[in-house]
Protein backbone atom coordinates (compact mmCIF):
# COMPACT_ATOMS: atom_id res chain seq x y z
CA UNK A 1 0.00 0.00 0.00
CA UNK A 2 1.33 3.43 -0.92
CA UNK A 3 1.70 5.61 2.09
CA UNK A 4 4.05 7.34 4.41
CA UNK A 5 6.18 5.11 6.61
CA UNK A 6 6.06 5.48 10.38
CA UNK A 7 9.46 7.23 10.40
CA UNK A 8 7.85 10.23 8.67
CA UNK A 9 5.79 10.89 11.81
CA UNK A 10 7.80 12.99 14.25
CA UNK A 11 5.08 13.47 16.87
CA UNK A 12 1.60 12.29 17.79
CA UNK A 13 -1.39 14.38 18.79
CA UNK A 14 -3.14 13.20 21.95
CA UNK A 15 -6.83 14.06 22.02
CA UNK A 16 -7.48 15.57 25.40
CA UNK A 17 -10.32 17.57 26.90
CA UNK A 18 -9.22 20.97 25.61
CA UNK A 19 -12.78 21.99 24.82
CA UNK A 20 -13.47 21.71 28.56
CA UNK A 21 -10.71 23.90 29.99
CA UNK A 22 -12.23 24.16 33.47
CA UNK A 23 -12.48 20.37 33.69
CA UNK A 24 -8.83 20.10 32.63
CA UNK A 25 -7.80 22.40 35.47
CA UNK A 26 -9.74 20.27 37.96
CA UNK A 27 -8.17 17.10 36.56
CA UNK A 28 -4.72 18.71 36.68
CA UNK A 29 -5.00 19.39 40.41
CA UNK A 30 -6.59 16.00 41.09
CA UNK A 31 -4.05 14.02 39.05
CA UNK A 32 -1.11 15.97 40.49
CA UNK A 33 -2.30 15.13 44.01
CA UNK A 34 -2.86 11.45 43.20
CA UNK A 35 0.47 11.18 41.38
CA UNK A 36 2.33 12.70 44.34
CA UNK A 37 0.53 10.36 46.74
CA UNK A 38 1.37 7.28 44.64
CA UNK A 39 5.06 8.16 44.27
CA UNK A 40 5.53 9.13 47.92
CA UNK A 41 3.43 6.25 49.28
CA UNK A 42 5.16 3.57 47.25
CA UNK A 43 8.61 5.09 47.84
CA UNK A 44 7.82 5.01 51.57
CA UNK A 45 6.94 1.31 51.37
CA UNK A 46 10.18 0.52 49.56
CA UNK A 47 12.18 2.57 52.07
CA UNK A 48 10.53 0.89 55.05
CA UNK A 49 11.24 -2.52 53.57
CA UNK A 50 14.92 -1.65 53.22
CA UNK A 51 15.27 -0.17 56.70
CA UNK A 52 13.14 -2.44 58.90
CA UNK A 53 14.38 -6.05 59.32
CA UNK A 54 10.84 -7.10 60.35
CA UNK A 55 9.77 -6.49 56.74
CA UNK A 56 12.52 -8.62 55.23
CA UNK A 57 10.13 -11.42 54.24
CA UNK A 58 8.93 -12.72 50.85
CA UNK A 59 5.51 -11.07 51.06
CA UNK A 60 7.03 -7.60 51.57
CA UNK A 61 9.68 -8.26 48.95
CA UNK A 62 6.96 -8.85 46.35
CA UNK A 63 5.00 -5.85 47.64
CA UNK A 64 8.10 -3.74 46.95
CA UNK A 65 8.08 -5.07 43.40
CA UNK A 66 4.45 -3.92 43.05
CA UNK A 67 5.37 -0.52 44.48
CA UNK A 68 8.23 -0.13 42.01
CA UNK A 69 5.89 -1.10 39.17
CA UNK A 70 3.34 1.50 40.26
CA UNK A 71 5.96 4.27 40.42
CA UNK A 72 7.45 3.43 37.01
CA UNK A 73 4.09 2.80 35.38
CA UNK A 74 2.40 6.03 36.39
CA UNK A 75 5.58 8.05 35.77
CA UNK A 76 5.62 6.84 32.17
CA UNK A 77 2.66 9.03 31.21
CA UNK A 78 1.32 11.23 34.04
CA UNK A 79 4.04 13.97 34.01
CA UNK A 80 3.51 14.54 30.28
CA UNK A 81 -0.26 14.42 30.77
CA UNK A 82 -0.04 17.12 33.46
CA UNK A 83 1.95 19.34 31.11
CA UNK A 84 -0.57 18.76 28.32
CA UNK A 85 -3.43 19.80 30.61
CA UNK A 86 -1.87 23.28 30.65
CA UNK A 87 -1.31 23.51 26.89
CA UNK A 88 -3.71 24.17 24.04
CA UNK A 89 -2.64 21.04 22.13
CA UNK A 90 -1.33 17.78 23.54
CA UNK A 91 1.54 16.18 21.64
CA UNK A 92 4.15 13.49 22.24
CA UNK A 93 7.25 12.79 20.17
CA UNK A 94 7.65 9.55 18.23
CA UNK A 95 10.43 8.23 20.55
CA UNK A 96 8.36 9.29 23.55
CA UNK A 97 5.31 7.45 22.24
CA UNK A 98 7.42 4.36 21.56
CA UNK A 99 8.86 4.37 25.08
CA UNK A 100 5.48 5.05 26.67
CA UNK A 101 3.83 2.14 24.88
CA UNK A 102 6.70 -0.20 25.72
CA UNK A 103 6.72 0.68 29.43
CA UNK A 104 2.96 0.57 29.99
CA UNK A 105 2.71 -2.83 28.29
CA UNK A 106 5.83 -4.20 30.04
CA UNK A 107 4.78 -3.13 33.53
CA UNK A 108 1.20 -4.30 33.06
CA UNK A 109 2.46 -7.67 31.82
CA UNK A 110 4.82 -7.95 34.79
CA UNK A 111 2.16 -7.33 37.42
CA UNK A 112 0.17 -10.44 36.46
CA UNK A 113 2.91 -13.01 37.20
CA UNK A 114 3.96 -11.06 40.31
CA UNK A 115 0.41 -11.39 41.66
CA UNK A 116 0.50 -15.12 40.84
CA UNK A 117 3.80 -15.52 42.68
CA UNK A 118 2.32 -13.71 45.69
CA UNK A 119 -0.62 -16.13 45.65
CA UNK A 120 1.82 -19.06 45.69
CA UNK A 121 3.62 -17.41 48.61
CA UNK A 122 0.36 -17.18 50.58
CA UNK A 123 -0.44 -20.79 49.65
CA UNK A 124 2.86 -22.05 51.05
CA UNK A 125 2.55 -19.86 54.17
CA UNK A 126 -0.90 -21.26 55.04
CA UNK A 127 -0.83 -24.80 53.65
CA UNK A 128 2.81 -25.70 54.35
CA UNK A 129 4.01 -23.36 57.11
CA UNK A 130 6.77 -25.70 58.35
CA UNK A 131 8.43 -25.71 54.91
CA UNK A 132 7.83 -22.01 54.23
CA UNK A 133 11.40 -20.82 54.85
CA UNK A 134 12.73 -23.66 52.69
CA UNK A 135 10.37 -23.16 49.75
CA UNK A 136 10.35 -19.34 49.82
CA UNK A 137 14.06 -18.71 50.32
CA UNK A 138 15.60 -15.38 49.35
CA UNK A 139 17.19 -16.92 46.26
CA UNK A 140 13.87 -18.46 45.16
CA UNK A 141 12.08 -15.15 45.59
CA UNK A 142 14.73 -13.35 43.56
CA UNK A 143 14.39 -15.88 40.73
CA UNK A 144 10.57 -15.61 40.80
CA UNK A 145 10.71 -11.82 40.63
CA UNK A 146 13.33 -11.88 37.86
CA UNK A 147 11.23 -14.34 35.85
CA UNK A 148 8.13 -12.15 36.27
CA UNK A 149 9.94 -8.99 35.16
CA UNK A 150 11.63 -10.84 32.31
CA UNK A 151 8.32 -12.26 31.07
CA UNK A 152 6.64 -8.85 31.10
CA UNK A 153 9.44 -7.01 29.33
CA UNK A 154 9.98 -9.79 26.78
CA UNK A 155 6.27 -9.74 25.93
CA UNK A 156 6.35 -5.96 25.55
CA UNK A 157 9.50 -6.03 23.44
CA UNK A 158 8.03 -8.60 21.07
CA UNK A 159 4.67 -6.86 20.68
CA UNK A 160 6.21 -3.38 20.41
CA UNK A 161 8.66 -4.54 17.74
CA UNK A 162 5.90 -6.11 15.65
CA UNK A 163 3.65 -3.09 16.11
CA UNK A 164 6.21 -0.51 15.00
CA UNK A 165 7.22 -2.68 12.01
CA UNK A 166 3.72 -2.17 10.56
CA UNK A 167 3.20 0.36 7.76
CA UNK A 168 1.73 3.68 8.94
CA UNK A 169 0.20 6.15 6.52
CA UNK A 170 0.85 9.38 8.33
CA UNK A 171 -2.06 9.19 10.80
CA UNK A 172 -0.85 10.63 14.10
CA UNK A 173 -3.93 11.25 16.27
CA UNK A 174 -4.26 9.06 19.39
CA UNK A 175 -7.31 9.18 21.61
CA UNK A 176 -5.89 8.74 25.11
CA UNK A 177 -2.18 7.92 25.41
CA UNK A 178 0.31 5.68 23.60
CA UNK A 179 -0.85 2.16 24.40
CA UNK A 180 -0.68 -0.73 21.98
CA UNK A 181 -4.36 -0.90 20.98
CA UNK A 182 -4.45 2.83 20.24
CA UNK A 183 -1.28 2.63 18.12
CA UNK A 184 -2.53 -0.41 16.18
CA UNK A 185 -5.55 1.63 15.09
CA UNK A 186 -3.18 3.97 13.22
CA UNK A 187 -1.65 1.18 11.12
CA UNK A 188 -2.78 0.88 7.52
CA UNK A 189 -1.47 -2.64 6.97
CA UNK A 190 -2.62 -6.10 7.97
CA UNK A 191 -2.68 -6.38 11.80
CA UNK A 192 -4.00 -9.97 11.94
CA UNK A 193 -0.63 -11.25 13.24
CA UNK A 194 -0.59 -8.54 15.90
CA UNK A 195 -4.14 -9.39 16.93
CA UNK A 196 -3.24 -13.08 17.20
CA UNK A 197 -0.13 -12.28 19.24
CA UNK A 198 -2.12 -10.02 21.53
CA UNK A 199 -4.66 -12.77 22.13
CA UNK A 200 -1.94 -15.34 22.85
CA UNK A 201 -0.08 -12.92 25.13
CA UNK A 202 -3.28 -12.12 27.01
CA UNK A 203 -3.88 -15.83 27.57
CA UNK A 204 -0.32 -16.55 28.70
CA UNK A 205 0.52 -13.38 30.63
CA UNK A 206 -2.89 -12.49 32.15
CA UNK A 207 -5.20 -15.50 32.20
CA UNK A 208 -2.61 -18.16 33.11
CA UNK A 209 -1.54 -16.26 36.26
CA UNK A 210 -5.21 -15.70 37.10
CA UNK A 211 -5.85 -19.45 36.92
CA UNK A 212 -2.85 -20.05 39.18
CA UNK A 213 -4.17 -17.46 41.65
CA UNK A 214 -7.60 -19.10 41.70
CA UNK A 215 -6.08 -22.56 42.15
CA UNK A 216 -3.89 -21.33 45.01
CA UNK A 217 -6.88 -19.87 46.81
CA UNK A 218 -8.86 -23.07 46.36
CA UNK A 219 -6.16 -24.88 48.35
CA UNK A 220 -5.95 -21.99 50.81
CA UNK A 221 -9.71 -22.06 51.39
CA UNK A 222 -9.61 -25.82 51.89
CA UNK A 223 -6.83 -25.39 54.47
CA UNK A 224 -8.71 -22.61 56.25
CA UNK A 225 -11.88 -24.71 56.52
CA UNK A 226 -9.85 -27.36 58.36
CA UNK A 227 -8.81 -24.85 61.03
CA UNK A 228 -11.01 -25.46 64.09
CA UNK A 229 -10.71 -22.07 65.81
CA UNK A 230 -12.25 -18.77 64.76
CA UNK A 231 -8.97 -17.02 65.63
CA UNK A 232 -7.16 -19.23 63.11
CA UNK A 233 -9.72 -18.36 60.45
CA UNK A 234 -9.30 -14.66 61.14
CA UNK A 235 -5.51 -14.84 60.99
CA UNK A 236 -5.59 -16.78 57.70
CA UNK A 237 -8.06 -14.41 56.08
CA UNK A 238 -6.10 -11.35 57.24
CA UNK A 239 -2.97 -12.88 55.70
CA UNK A 240 -4.67 -13.13 52.28
CA UNK A 241 -7.02 -10.13 52.30
CA UNK A 242 -4.44 -7.58 51.15
CA UNK A 243 -3.34 -9.69 48.19
CA UNK A 244 -6.92 -10.52 47.23
CA UNK A 245 -7.77 -6.81 47.25
CA UNK A 246 -4.95 -6.03 44.81
CA UNK A 247 -5.95 -8.95 42.54
CA UNK A 248 -9.58 -7.81 42.43
CA UNK A 249 -8.61 -4.17 41.80
CA UNK A 250 -6.11 -5.04 39.05
CA UNK A 251 -8.13 -7.64 37.14
CA UNK A 252 -11.42 -5.85 37.74
CA UNK A 253 -10.28 -2.51 36.35
CA UNK A 254 -8.35 -4.15 33.50
CA UNK A 255 -11.39 -6.18 32.45
CA UNK A 256 -13.63 -3.13 32.68
CA UNK A 257 -11.19 -1.06 30.64
CA UNK A 258 -10.83 -3.51 27.76
CA UNK A 259 -14.21 -5.28 27.76
CA UNK A 260 -16.57 -2.42 28.62
CA UNK A 261 -19.21 -1.36 26.08
CA UNK A 262 -18.10 1.50 23.90
CA UNK A 263 -19.04 4.79 25.52
CA UNK A 264 -21.35 7.02 23.50
CA UNK A 265 -19.59 10.13 24.81
CA UNK A 266 -15.89 10.13 23.77
CA UNK A 267 -15.03 12.46 26.66
CA UNK A 268 -16.51 9.93 29.11
CA UNK A 269 -14.28 7.24 27.61
CA UNK A 270 -11.25 9.48 28.17
CA UNK A 271 -12.18 10.05 31.82
CA UNK A 272 -12.64 6.29 32.32
CA UNK A 273 -9.20 5.68 30.82
CA UNK A 274 -7.80 8.39 33.09
CA UNK A 275 -9.34 6.68 36.12
CA UNK A 276 -7.88 3.34 35.05
CA UNK A 277 -4.39 4.74 34.53
CA UNK A 278 -4.13 7.12 37.50
CA UNK A 279 -6.53 6.13 40.28
CA UNK A 280 -6.04 2.34 40.19
CA UNK A 281 -2.29 2.40 41.10
CA UNK A 282 -3.10 4.56 44.13
CA UNK A 283 -5.23 1.76 45.60
CA UNK A 284 -2.32 -0.69 45.89
CA UNK A 285 -0.35 0.96 48.73
CA UNK A 286 -3.55 1.90 50.56
CA UNK A 287 -5.28 -1.48 50.36
CA UNK A 288 -2.25 -3.74 50.40
CA UNK A 289 0.29 -2.31 52.80
CA UNK A 290 -0.55 0.90 54.64
CA UNK A 291 -3.31 -0.86 56.60
CA UNK A 292 -0.91 -3.67 57.62
CA UNK A 293 0.08 -3.54 61.30
CA UNK A 294 3.74 -4.35 60.62
CA UNK A 295 4.00 -1.58 58.04
CA UNK A 296 2.28 0.87 60.40
CA UNK A 297 4.73 -0.05 63.17
CA UNK A 298 7.66 0.48 60.80
CA UNK A 299 6.26 3.87 59.70
CA UNK A 300 5.88 4.98 63.33
CA UNK A 301 9.45 3.86 64.05
CA UNK A 302 10.63 5.87 61.04
CA UNK A 303 8.83 8.99 62.27
CA UNK A 304 10.39 8.59 65.70
CA UNK A 305 13.82 8.23 64.12
CA UNK A 306 14.36 4.72 65.45
CA UNK A 307 14.83 3.11 62.04
CA UNK A 308 17.37 5.66 60.85
CA UNK A 309 19.38 5.55 64.09
CA UNK A 310 19.37 1.75 63.97
CA UNK A 311 20.57 1.78 60.35
CA UNK A 312 23.31 4.33 61.17
CA UNK A 313 24.50 2.13 64.04
CA UNK A 314 24.57 -0.88 61.77
CA UNK A 315 26.61 0.96 59.14
CA UNK A 316 29.10 2.13 61.77
CA UNK A 317 29.61 -1.45 62.95
CA UNK A 318 30.38 -2.74 59.45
Amino acid sequence: MDGVNQTAVTEYVLLGLHEHHNLEMVLFVLCLGIYSMIVLGNALLIGLNMLDPRLHSPVYFFLCNLSLMDICGISSFVPLMLVNFLETQSTISFPGCTLQMFLTLALGSTECPILAVMACDRHVAICQPLQYSEFMSRQTCMWMAALSWGTGFANSLLQSTLTWSLPFCGHNVINHFCEILAVLKLACGDISLNALLTMVATTVVMLAPLRLICLSYVFILAAILRVPSAAGWKKAFSTCSAHLTVVVVFYGTTSFMYFKPKAKDPNLAKIIALFYGVVTPSLNPISCSLRNTEVKAAAIALLRGDLLSREMSRLKNL
